[in-house]
């Protein structure tokens, strides 16, 4: 039996080999992007399967009552916990974060500090967002300046955010700002305050507050994932598909003796 399929292995191994042959280049194409888009699939199946985990974490903390900022420094992650404010707004001093959309149309958020009496910190509160449909003109909007009762959420972003490139920094104020950096934007007040950004809930001083929670959802993030699984089964279908033709079309070339 060791003799028949050694004397078979050689034989088959050439049959494979005629049987197959899809080219160096398309060999060659098929190691590089094969993997590249396996991993990308397997990314966004991750990817999904956090933004699962923060929504939950969310939904949990949703229905948790409010506490207090002092409470705040005992938690090792804040992320989306409710917060119970009391103070007043400091309205000569606003942020305009840029490049906000909601339904299509342009606009900003507008960012202010906000001081808790209660635990006599500083606070960065975003109240929310408003249209800036005329870039020449700089968008007006109202500040309570009575002290206020508010609930707010701890906002932690996932990431670096994509940031466009802002123009010479304005001494003026509201000053526009295209990311949300609490400590850099604490040194330009020339101030001490958490380094968190707070998302103000619908109430007294709010503005537009309807956030996403994340804003690719996990069925996007799966939608993807699927994409990119399908191009790379369809690239090795390609491969074979080819391999298969080009030993066809080599075993039917017509045979060329010399006279």
């Amino acid at each position: 039996m060791q003799m028949q399929y050694n004397q078979l292995g050689p034989g088959f191994g050439a049959y494979a080999m005629s049987a197959f042959r899809p080219g160096w280049l398309p060999s060659l194409l098929v190691l590089l992007l094969l993997p590249g888009l396996i991993g990308l699939g397997f990314w966004q199946l991750a990817r999904a399967e956090e933004k699962r985990q923060l929504l939950a974490a969310h939904q949990a903390r949703q229905l948790a009552a409010p506490i207090a900022i002092a409470e705040l420094a005992k938690l090792a992650d804040p992320a989306y916990v409710r917060v119970q404010l009391q103070g007043y707004f400091d309205a000569r001093h606003s942020f305009l974060l840029d490049n906000r959309t909601r339904d299509g149309q342009a606009g900003v958020e507008v960012l202010q500090p906000f001081h808790d009496q209660a635990s006599g910190q500083w606070l960065l509160l975003n109240r929310g967002w408003l249209p800036w449909p005329d870039r020449r003109i700089t968008p007006t909007f109202a500040t309570p300046d009575t002290p206020l009762r508010l609930q707010a959420r701890v906002y932690v972003p996932l990431g670096e955010a994509l940031q466009l490139q802002q123009g010479p920094q304005s001494s003026a104020w509201p000053r526009v700002i295209g990311a949300v950096k609490p400590d850099e934007l604490w040194r330009q007040l020339g101030r001490a305050g958490l380094p968190f950004e707070l998302r103000l809930q619908p109430g007294p001083g709010s503005l537009r507050v309807d956030w996403p929670v994340v804003a690719m959802s996990p069925d996007k993030h799966l939608g993807y994932a699927v994409q990119w699984f399908a191009l790379a089964t369809a690239l090795l279908g390609l491969f074979v598909y080819l391999g298969l033709h080009n030993a066809r079309e080599t075993r039917h070339e017509p045979s060329h003796h010399s006279a």
